[in-house]
Protein backbone atom coordinates (compact mmCIF):
# COMPACT_ATOMS: atom_id res chain seq x y z
CA UNK A 1 0.00 0.00 0.00
CA UNK A 2 2.60 2.41 0.60
CA UNK A 3 4.48 1.69 -2.06
CA UNK A 4 1.56 2.68 -4.06
CA UNK A 5 1.12 5.76 -2.57
CA UNK A 6 4.86 7.04 -2.72
CA UNK A 7 4.84 8.38 -6.00
CA UNK A 8 1.50 10.19 -4.89
CA UNK A 9 2.90 11.66 -2.31
CA UNK A 10 6.20 12.64 -4.19
CA UNK A 11 4.01 14.30 -7.01
CA UNK A 12 1.81 16.46 -3.59
CA UNK A 13 5.27 17.30 -2.28
CA UNK A 14 6.27 18.56 -5.67
CA UNK A 15 3.10 20.78 -6.09
CA UNK A 16 3.22 21.82 -2.56
CA UNK A 17 6.85 23.37 -2.82
CA UNK A 18 5.87 24.85 -6.07
CA UNK A 19 2.87 26.38 -4.52
CA UNK A 20 5.08 27.53 -1.74
CA UNK A 21 7.93 28.88 -3.50
CA UNK A 22 5.72 31.25 -5.68
CA UNK A 23 4.03 32.52 -2.17
CA UNK A 24 7.33 33.11 -1.34
CA UNK A 25 8.18 35.03 -3.37
CA UNK A 26 5.18 36.78 -4.29
CA UNK A 27 5.51 37.43 0.07
CA UNK A 28 8.98 39.24 -0.10
CA UNK A 29 7.73 41.66 -3.30
CA UNK A 30 4.25 42.38 -1.45
CA UNK A 31 6.01 42.80 2.03
CA UNK A 32 8.01 45.43 0.37
CA UNK A 33 4.74 47.37 -0.92
CA UNK A 34 2.05 46.62 2.34
CA UNK A 35 1.66 50.21 2.84
CA UNK A 36 -0.30 50.99 0.02
CA UNK A 37 -2.27 47.84 0.12
CA UNK A 38 -3.23 48.49 3.47
CA UNK A 39 -4.19 52.06 1.91
CA UNK A 40 -6.46 50.00 -0.12
CA UNK A 41 -7.61 47.90 2.62
CA UNK A 42 -8.51 50.43 5.07
CA UNK A 43 -10.29 52.77 2.31
CA UNK A 44 -13.61 51.23 3.04
CA UNK A 45 -13.68 51.75 6.29
CA UNK A 46 -11.69 54.99 6.54
CA UNK A 47 -14.87 56.22 4.02
CA UNK A 48 -17.25 54.73 6.67
CA UNK A 49 -15.62 56.54 9.77
CA UNK A 50 -16.59 59.97 11.29
CA UNK A 51 -14.24 62.98 11.51
CA UNK A 52 -13.43 62.05 15.25
CA UNK A 53 -13.00 58.08 14.36
CA UNK A 54 -9.97 56.73 13.95
CA UNK A 55 -7.79 53.57 13.09
CA UNK A 56 -5.17 52.95 16.11
CA UNK A 57 -2.72 49.65 17.09
CA UNK A 58 -3.08 49.51 20.43
CA UNK A 59 -0.74 46.30 20.88
CA UNK A 60 2.93 46.15 20.94
CA UNK A 61 4.05 45.34 17.50
CA UNK A 62 0.67 45.06 16.31
CA UNK A 63 1.73 47.49 13.05
CA UNK A 64 4.38 44.87 11.98
CA UNK A 65 2.24 42.07 12.40
CA UNK A 66 -0.22 43.58 10.11
CA UNK A 67 2.27 44.53 7.43
CA UNK A 68 3.11 40.59 7.52
CA UNK A 69 -0.30 39.78 7.19
CA UNK A 70 -1.55 42.25 4.32
CA UNK A 71 1.61 41.26 2.13
CA UNK A 72 0.59 37.62 2.65
CA UNK A 73 -3.03 38.13 1.87
CA UNK A 74 -1.99 39.99 -1.58
CA UNK A 75 0.62 37.51 -1.83
CA UNK A 76 -1.60 34.90 -1.65
CA UNK A 77 -3.98 36.31 -4.33
CA UNK A 78 -1.41 37.25 -6.33
CA UNK A 79 -0.34 33.70 -6.39
CA UNK A 80 -3.87 32.18 -7.10
CA UNK A 81 -3.52 31.15 -10.67
CA UNK A 82 -0.25 29.30 -9.84
CA UNK A 83 -1.99 27.37 -7.19
CA UNK A 84 -5.15 26.70 -9.20
CA UNK A 85 -2.82 25.09 -11.71
CA UNK A 86 -0.94 23.34 -9.30
CA UNK A 87 -4.05 21.52 -7.82
CA UNK A 88 -5.68 20.65 -11.28
CA UNK A 89 -1.85 19.10 -12.27
CA UNK A 90 -2.12 17.25 -9.26
CA UNK A 91 -5.40 15.94 -10.17
CA UNK A 92 -4.96 15.61 -13.85
CA UNK A 93 -3.12 12.08 -13.99
CA UNK A 94 -6.82 10.72 -13.05
CA UNK A 95 -8.39 12.16 -15.69
CA UNK A 96 -9.40 11.18 -19.14
CA UNK A 97 -7.46 13.24 -21.74
CA UNK A 98 -9.92 15.19 -23.20
CA UNK A 99 -10.68 16.48 -19.41
CA UNK A 100 -6.67 17.06 -18.80
CA UNK A 101 -7.42 19.62 -21.70
CA UNK A 102 -9.40 21.74 -19.08
CA UNK A 103 -6.32 23.38 -17.27
CA UNK A 104 -6.73 26.55 -18.78
CA UNK A 105 -10.40 27.31 -18.79
CA UNK A 106 -10.69 25.81 -14.87
CA UNK A 107 -7.34 28.18 -14.08
CA UNK A 108 -8.67 31.00 -15.49
CA UNK A 109 -12.29 30.68 -14.01
CA UNK A 110 -11.60 29.61 -10.63
CA UNK A 111 -8.78 32.92 -10.47
CA UNK A 112 -11.56 35.36 -11.94
CA UNK A 113 -14.69 33.99 -10.01
CA UNK A 114 -12.66 34.08 -6.62
CA UNK A 115 -11.56 38.24 -7.43
CA UNK A 116 -15.24 38.34 -8.81
CA UNK A 117 -16.38 37.32 -4.96
CA UNK A 118 -13.86 39.26 -3.45
CA UNK A 119 -14.72 42.84 -5.76
CA UNK A 120 -18.04 42.12 -4.51
CA UNK A 121 -17.19 42.10 -1.09
CA UNK A 122 -14.97 45.15 -1.11
CA UNK A 123 -17.36 47.31 -3.41
CA UNK A 124 -20.69 46.21 -3.22
CA UNK A 125 -21.09 44.76 0.64
CA UNK A 126 -18.26 46.69 2.48
CA UNK A 127 -19.92 50.20 2.13
CA UNK A 128 -22.92 49.41 3.65
CA UNK A 129 -21.93 46.91 6.60
CA UNK A 130 -19.26 48.84 7.41
CA UNK A 131 -21.28 52.35 7.33
CA UNK A 132 -23.84 50.77 9.26
CA UNK A 133 -21.52 48.78 12.13
CA UNK A 134 -19.23 51.85 12.31
CA UNK A 135 -21.65 54.82 13.21
CA UNK A 136 -24.17 52.77 15.23
CA UNK A 137 -25.48 54.57 18.02
CA UNK A 138 -24.78 58.37 16.47
CA UNK A 139 -22.78 59.93 18.88
CA UNK A 140 -23.36 58.30 22.04
CA UNK A 141 -20.33 56.23 21.20
CA UNK A 142 -16.66 57.56 19.15
CA UNK A 143 -14.95 54.31 17.36
CA UNK A 144 -11.44 54.10 18.23
CA UNK A 145 -11.29 50.48 15.58
CA UNK A 146 -8.19 48.23 15.74
CA UNK A 147 -6.83 48.05 12.57
CA UNK A 148 -5.60 44.70 13.70
CA UNK A 149 -9.17 43.46 14.73
CA UNK A 150 -10.07 44.89 11.44
CA UNK A 151 -8.08 43.45 9.30
CA UNK A 152 -8.97 39.73 10.40
CA UNK A 153 -12.19 40.52 9.82
CA UNK A 154 -11.49 41.89 6.53
CA UNK A 155 -9.88 39.29 5.48
CA UNK A 156 -12.76 36.76 6.64
CA UNK A 157 -15.21 38.57 4.57
CA UNK A 158 -13.14 38.78 1.64
CA UNK A 159 -11.85 34.73 1.49
CA UNK A 160 -15.81 34.49 2.40
CA UNK A 161 -17.02 35.36 -0.31
CA UNK A 162 -14.08 34.52 -3.02
CA UNK A 163 -14.59 31.26 -1.89
CA UNK A 164 -18.55 31.06 -1.84
CA UNK A 165 -18.05 32.13 -5.78
CA UNK A 166 -15.98 29.41 -6.56
CA UNK A 167 -19.81 27.41 -6.89
CA UNK A 168 -20.20 27.77 -10.68
CA UNK A 169 -16.97 26.52 -11.04
CA UNK A 170 -17.01 23.42 -8.71
CA UNK A 171 -19.97 22.66 -10.14
CA UNK A 172 -19.29 23.05 -14.15
CA UNK A 173 -16.23 20.71 -13.10
CA UNK A 174 -17.90 18.07 -11.02
CA UNK A 175 -20.69 17.71 -13.76
CA UNK A 176 -17.71 17.58 -16.38
CA UNK A 177 -16.52 14.55 -14.42
CA UNK A 178 -20.11 12.91 -13.96
CA UNK A 179 -19.90 13.30 -10.47
CA UNK A 180 -23.21 15.32 -10.19
CA UNK A 181 -26.39 16.28 -12.52
CA UNK A 182 -28.65 19.07 -12.65
CA UNK A 183 -30.88 17.01 -10.50
CA UNK A 184 -28.59 16.31 -8.10
CA UNK A 185 -28.52 20.10 -6.83
CA UNK A 186 -32.19 20.63 -8.25
CA UNK A 187 -33.27 17.98 -5.34
CA UNK A 188 -31.31 19.74 -2.49
CA UNK A 189 -31.89 23.04 -3.42
CA UNK A 190 -33.92 23.93 -0.47
CA UNK A 191 -31.33 22.52 2.24
CA UNK A 192 -28.63 24.72 -0.09
CA UNK A 193 -30.80 27.44 0.39
CA UNK A 194 -30.93 27.02 4.08
CA UNK A 195 -27.15 26.42 4.42
CA UNK A 196 -26.31 29.11 2.44
CA UNK A 197 -28.21 31.92 4.72
CA UNK A 198 -26.76 30.20 7.81
CA UNK A 199 -23.09 30.34 6.06
CA UNK A 200 -23.73 34.39 5.43
CA UNK A 201 -24.91 35.13 8.99
CA UNK A 202 -22.13 33.35 11.06
CA UNK A 203 -19.98 35.08 8.33
CA UNK A 204 -20.85 38.62 8.04
CA UNK A 205 -21.97 41.45 10.69
CA UNK A 206 -25.11 41.00 12.39
CA UNK A 207 -27.29 43.37 10.59
CA UNK A 208 -29.81 41.61 8.29
CA UNK A 209 -28.60 43.79 5.01
CA UNK A 210 -25.12 42.56 5.41
CA UNK A 211 -26.23 39.24 5.41
CA UNK A 212 -28.91 39.55 2.52
CA UNK A 213 -26.03 40.88 0.35
CA UNK A 214 -24.01 37.37 0.71
CA UNK A 215 -26.89 35.19 0.72
CA UNK A 216 -28.71 36.16 -2.11
CA UNK A 217 -25.39 36.43 -5.04
CA UNK A 218 -24.80 32.73 -3.35
CA UNK A 219 -28.01 32.05 -4.46
CA UNK A 220 -28.44 33.27 -7.88
CA UNK A 221 -24.84 31.38 -8.14
CA UNK A 222 -26.16 28.06 -6.83
CA UNK A 223 -28.99 28.63 -9.67
CA UNK A 224 -26.73 29.16 -12.34
CA UNK A 225 -24.78 26.05 -11.13
CA UNK A 226 -27.60 24.20 -11.47
CA UNK A 227 -27.79 25.57 -15.43
CA UNK A 228 -24.35 24.79 -15.97
CA UNK A 229 -24.99 21.55 -14.87
CA UNK A 230 -27.81 20.86 -17.40
CA UNK A 231 -25.47 22.19 -20.04
CA UNK A 232 -22.47 19.78 -19.37
CA UNK A 233 -24.15 16.93 -17.56
CA UNK A 234 -28.20 16.87 -17.61
CA UNK A 235 -29.66 14.02 -15.78
CA UNK A 236 -30.75 11.39 -17.76
CA UNK A 237 -34.14 9.02 -16.37
CA UNK A 238 -33.69 5.51 -16.46
CA UNK A 239 -36.41 4.95 -19.19
CA UNK A 240 -34.49 7.24 -21.64
CA UNK A 241 -31.04 5.56 -21.43
CA UNK A 242 -33.14 2.24 -22.38
CA UNK A 243 -35.05 3.76 -25.20
CA UNK A 244 -31.49 5.25 -26.18
CA UNK A 245 -30.21 2.05 -26.24
CA UNK A 246 -33.01 0.39 -27.82
CA UNK A 247 -32.44 2.68 -30.75
CA UNK A 248 -29.31 1.69 -31.31
CA UNK A 249 -29.87 -1.61 -31.25
CA UNK A 250 -32.45 -1.00 -34.28
CA UNK A 251 -30.06 1.25 -35.81
CA UNK A 252 -27.37 -1.64 -35.74
CA UNK A 253 -29.79 -4.30 -36.87
CA UNK A 254 -30.61 -2.31 -39.62
CA UNK A 255 -27.22 -1.81 -40.50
Amino acid sequence: MLEELKPHIQELRERLIKSIATLFVAFIVCFIYWEPILAWIKQPLEDSLSASSQVIAYKMGEQFFVAMIVAFFAALMVSLPVIFYQIWSFIAPGLYDNEKKLVVPFVVSASFMFTLGAAFAYYIVFPYGFTYLVNFGGDAVTAMISIGEYLGFFLKLIFGFGVSFELPVLAFFLGVLGLITDRTLTDFFKYAVLLIFIFAAMLTPPDVLTQFLMAVPLVALYGLSIIIVRVVNPYKSPDADEDEEEEAGETAERA
